[in-house]
């Protein structure tokens, strides 16, 4: 089975007569039709019934182009990515995110990403920060941003963020007039904690080592949503600040907290992997919107 086959099976299909189909392809029709008795005996399938001159597709005919569409639709996703790549060196491009990031300052780098290149395409997936590492370090993705660097990440991994992480409180809480929120302060207090196994819950657990008497009532592996539930009066948390920013509208009090507990945000990159612009201009783009979100924490 040759292309030139499929391809003239494919165009008498389309036009319905070979005829037709020949002055598309920009060749006589006997050459299509021998193409198409060539397809049948390589094949082993009859295409078509012959009528007194015309064509009429057979079950077996139909079924097979329904295969070849498929087919082709895969070759014009590969023209299409051709064509992005001649123009941009790189037309695509696919990131992944912890939720927490991907709600909070993704959305600012990829409306100015877009007006730079308005024409790259941008697929974003969202997941935990080890499943993202590993589709990084896969090369499913171009690259990824994490709220903790998993031990065992086989990326290039960069500090985009390093923040302290602040308290968050529910509407109108005992500690809302309180400057700041120490462990003392939660003694008794419904605590919404990260999950087990995830490296931000090990530096939150660790500021309580000397005294922890929080009721450990709920775990979530994601910022936003602690501070959602927060926000429904469920419990109090630390979280990194740039996360419960967007969540003051629930009504949720924002104080910082002591000790320091640091949330860290990393920039991975696959390793062994040549440089793009595209990319390098995306990860340029996500430091300076992170350097900015966190200037108007400062303020």
């Amino acid at each position: 089975m040759k292309f030139k086959e499929v391809d003239a099976f494919r165009a008498v299909m389309r036009s319905g007569s070979m005829t037709a189909a020949a002055s598309g392809l920009y060749t006589s029709q006997p050459n299509v039709s021998r193409l198409i008795s060539q397809l049948e005996a390589s094949t082993g399938l009859e295409l078509f019934r012959r009528n007194a001159g015309r064509l009429t597709p057979t079950e077996e005919g139909l079924a097979f182009m329904r295969e070849v569409d498929r087919a082709f639709v895969g070759l014009d996703a590969l023209k299409d990515a051709a064509r992005n790549i001649r123009q941009f060196g790189k037309g695509r491009l696919r990131i992944a995110a912890v939720p927490s990031l991907a709600m909070s300052v993704l959305p600012t780098v990829l409306q100015q990403f877009h007006a730079s290149h308005p024409e790259v395409t941008v697929a974003m997936d969202t997941s935990s920060s080890q499943m993202v590492s590993e589709w990084v370090a896969g090369h499913v993705c171009d690259l990824g941003l994490v709220s903790y660097l998993p031990g065992s990440s086989t990326t290039d991994a960069h500090a985009v963020c390093d923040v302290a992480g602040c308290c968050v409180l529910p509407p109108g809480h005992r500690l809302a007039g309180k400057p700041w929120i120490e462990p003392a302060d939660l003694d008794g207090e419904s605590f919404i904690s990260m999950a087990h196994g995830d490296g931000l819950r090990a530096a939150v657990d660790e500021a309580f080592a000397a005294r922890d008497r929080r009721i450990m009532h709920f775990e979530t592996p994601y910022g936003s949503t602690i501070c959602h539930m927060v926000g429904l009066g469920l419990g109090v948390s630390i979280v990194n600040p740039l996360v419960a920013r967007n969540y003051v509208h629930m009504g949720i009090h924002v104080r910082p907290f002591r000790p320091k507990v640091p949330f860290v945000s990393y920039l991975l990159l696959p390793r062994n992997r040549p440089g793009s612009a595209l990319v390098e201009r995306f990860a340029e783009l996500v430091q300076q919107v992170i350097t900015s979100e966190l200037q108007t924490l400062a303020d």
